[in-house]
């Protein structure tokens, strides 16, 4: 269903995203008060938890394509 290529290139897209993201939280919690910006931290958050998500899924979907199995 999936190729190689295609999931290591969403891969590096998410690793990406990842990056930006973490530098979005960074960027939130050394604000002067970052309590005002509540609402935009826990959203960066939910968005970093679903992207490490998917890329686990991608990591595992890719090691069952390198071992030969079907996986889920």
């Amino acid at each position: 269903m999936y190729e190689v290529d295609e999931l290591l290139e969403d891969k590096r897209r998410i690793d990406s995203t990842l990056h930006k993201i973490r530098e979005v939280v960074k960027t939130f919690e050394a604000k002067e008060n970052p309590e005002r910006y509540k609402s935009q931290l826990t959203l960066a958050k939910r968005r970093l938890k679903a992207f490490k998500i998917a890329n686990q899924l991608i990591e595992e979907k890719l090691a069952d394509l390198e071992n030969g199995t079907s996986g889920h």
